[in-house]
């Protein structure tokens, strides 16, 4: 068993007011060292590697399994039932390999004392010239009228072949035995793992050293071990992440803001010019914001809301806000595509409340960046909208007092803290993509969080269906009957342009063959993110103004794009994007009263990962963002959820949100109990400065 403490219970122990170092500290120079210190790792296993994230030692070390190996009873090949699943022990008799078309099958003729069987690899042509005559192995698969199946063998002491081996996240290039054998030589090189915390602390909370859950998880005798490795693995990640979150409170409650004053005739007239009324949950977002403008110590809230919840108009109040005040608020946004729809969206608006917008791109001609430039210095621009060009050095303005970052999780640390630099505005973030209640609590513990939910009451939910390739014909027929009725549509595309390594269908080239095959007779135009800017605006103009009917376009349409009359869109190979990213997608239509349709295409179900129709499946239940941000929290684990070093949870490697709210609340009273003691100061570093979440002062 795993080395543990014996506590008073976890939870059951309260910390002492100072915790003495632990007397070995953690060696990161090993657990930095590449993966190609490894045996056997060459330049093509570190590309494979590569694309898994693994770049060094401690990446494979904190690879977690996704399961385990249920236990499988060992039989004598006499003794093999049916298809049952077994391990049996054998002495090789003879081996051949021989191909049949791309699929090579290795054939080894097995024996125990009981008996012979034939046993079959595919693709694993190496193993011929180990698997020798009179060579022992063990054997874990399925007997079937050809033999026994082979799923995993070992050919010296029970690795894979054993009850509970991790089965790790993988690809086609990198298969389960060789990230075993690579992650067993990880423990292997960082053996000497050192110990952060403190022995009083471990006992404290009934966790073990932090060597022994690595082992525990990687190598466990059974499932209570290796969860006792992951529960202690996890509260290292959330103390980290909380002792990061205080530190940033403490920086934050240290600046001054100006409070603004009370909100006044700009406000009320930007609700008079509104064509509609806000809904309550926009109203409770804006008196959260009022409070916050109110305070000296600067805001900084995050709004999320699901997919055409309204978050921009709130958004464009506290811009307002600021106007009102005689002073400056700033949008900054990923992309020229959203800076430049939402400047088409409120620029309309503020001319007729008096205010004058402006857009800051870094397409913009170099005249036409000056004169925005000198607009953004005088004050003359009161509120700005524009891509990370706002942050450049050359960027000022006369007097900054709100910023809003939109879609905050794509932009890195040190670009949102740059739009505050030098001053201490009030900081609202938004994001589009929901967060899951229990994770916008963690990761997002140092900002106050607002939602808005609901849609507008005259939304309809839009209907979802998934369809295989072979009925993408009764697809775009459905889509046909929409554009006869005088609506518009979407197909949405994986890549721009045709590459010999894929068989994504490109935008260009659907296009083309869509305007000569099944939207023969239709206007189809195509957008994607290397269109020169004024192309890509004529483009989204035309659309918007109904002289496109078919708009075929690339990602560069997830968010920000608004128009009423498209109901219908096509998701082509739908299984390629991540939950998040067709939700926002399906997004694009449903934003009128009709009734819309999202139809996902993709390759035949049995051609999928678990992962792919667990994706598919939950877009067709429901079309609640946070209930799918639930279900994506299940399916890719919270270390993904908001992609790779772009939210900071890549960290989160361990934690299981839902089930470790107790770990997280002890993790939460231990930061407090050590202050600024520098315990974990490298760790808090690393991710503050890597991570994407926090740093927004």
């Amino acid at each position: 068993m795993v080395r543990t403490r014996q506590p008073a219970g976890f939870g059951g122990v309260d910390p002492p007011e100072s915790w003495p170092r632990p007397r070995s500290a953690p060696r990161p120079e090993t657990l930095a060292l590449s993966v190609e210190t490894l045996p056997g790792v060459g330049p093509t296993a570190k590309r494979r590697l590569a694309k898994l994230g693994l770049l060094t030692v401690g990446d494979l070390l904190t690879h977690r399994p996704r399961r385990y190996e249920q236990p499988v009873p060992e039989r004598r090949i006499v003794d093999l039932f049916g298809d049952e699943e077994a391990v049996i022990e054998v002495v090789v008799r003879r081996s051949s390999g021989r191909r049949r078309g791309r699929l090579h099958v290795l054939t080894a003729h097995v024996a125990d004392e009981t008996g012979e069987i034939r046993a079959t690899w595919f693709n694993q042509p190496w193993l011929e010239q180990k698997l020798v005559a009179g060579t022992h192995v063990r054997l874990r698969g399925r007997q079937n009228r050809f033999g026994f199946a082979v799923d995993s063998y070992d050919l010296g002491e029970p690795h894979d072949t054993a009850d509970f081996a991790p089965v790790y996240p993988a690809s086609e290039e990198l298969g389960q035995k060789q990230l075993r054998g690579l992650v067993a030589a990880a423990l292997e090189s960082a053996r000497d793992y050192g110990e952060p915390l403190p022995a009083e602390l471990l006992a404290a909370l009934g966790l073990p050293l932090r060597g022994d859950a690595l082992v525990a998880v990687h190598l466990p005798r059974s499932p209570a071990e290796a969860e006792e490795g992951r529960r202690r693995l996890a509260f290292d990640e959330l103390l980290v992440l909380q002792l990061a979150l205080s530190r940033r409170a403490a920086e934050r409650e240290a600046l001054v803001a100006s409070a603004l004053p009370p909100p006044a005739e700009l406000a009320v007239a930007y609700r008079e010019v509104l064509p509609f009324t806000l809904t309550s949950a926009q109203e409770e977002a804006i008196a959260e914001i009022d409070a916050d403008l109110a305070r000296t110590v600067p805001m900084q809230r995050l709004l999320q809301g699901d997919v055409g919840s309204g978050k921009t108009v709130v958004a464009l109040y506290a811009l307002l806000r600021a106007a009102e005040a005689g002073r400056q608020g700033a949008l900054m946004v990923p992309t020229e595509v959203l800076a430049e729809q939402h400047f088409l969206t409120i620029e309309p608006i503020c001319a007729a409340l008096g205010t004058r917008v402006s857009l800051l791109t870094s397409a913009l001609a170099a005249k036409e960046h000056a004169l925005v430039r000198q607009l953004a210095a005088s004050g003359d621009a009161q509120i700005l909208v524009g891509t990370h060009a706002l942050i450049q050095k050359e960027v000022e303005f006369r007097d900054l007092a709100v910023g809003v970052v939109d879609e905050q999780h794509r932009f890195g640390v040190e670009q949102r803290s740059a739009l505050a630099e030098g001053r201490a505005p009030h900081v609202l973030h938004m994001t589009a993509t929901p967060i899951p209640r229990t994770l916008a609590l963690t990761v997002y513990g140092d900002l106050a969080v607002s939602e808005i939910a609901a849609p507008p009451a005259n939304r309809k939910p839009i209907v979802t269906a998934w369809v295989g390739e072979e009925r993408s014909s009764e697809a775009y027929e459905r889509l046909c009957r929409h554009l006869a009725e005088g609506r518009q549509a979407y197909v949405v595309c994986p890549l721009i342009e045709a590459s010999e390594t894929t068989i994504a269908r490109a935008a260009e080239d659907e296009a083309e063959r869509l305007r000569g095959a099944e939207l023969a007779g239709f206007r189809v135009g195509c957008l994607h993110g290397r269109l020169k800017t004024p192309e890509r605006r004529e483009r989204m103009a035309q659309f918007k103004a109904g002289e496109i009917d078919v708009l075929v376009a690339t990602t560069v349409i997830e968010v920000g794009v608004d128009v009423p009359n498209a109901t219908i869109m096509i998701v082509q190979e739908a299984d390629r994007f991540g939950l998040a990213q067709l939700h926002q997608l399906r997004g694009r239509v449903g934003r009128g009263a009709e009734q819309s349709y999202c139809l996902l295409v993709s390759r035949a179900k049995d051609e999928l990962t678990d992962t792919a129709r667990d994706r598919l499946e939950a877009m067709v239940e429901t079309t609640d963002g946070f209930e799918l941000a639930e279900r994506d929290l299940e399916i890719r684990g919270e270390g993904q959820l908001l992609g790779a070093k772009q939210s900071g949870l890549s960290d989160l490697r361990f934690t299981k949100l839902r089930q470790d709210q107790a770990l997280l609340e002890r993790a939460r009273e231990v930061a407090r109990a050590l202050g600024d003691e520098g315990l974990l100061a490298e760790p808090v570093d690393r991710l503050l400065g890597e991570s994407e979440h926090l740093g927004a002062s």
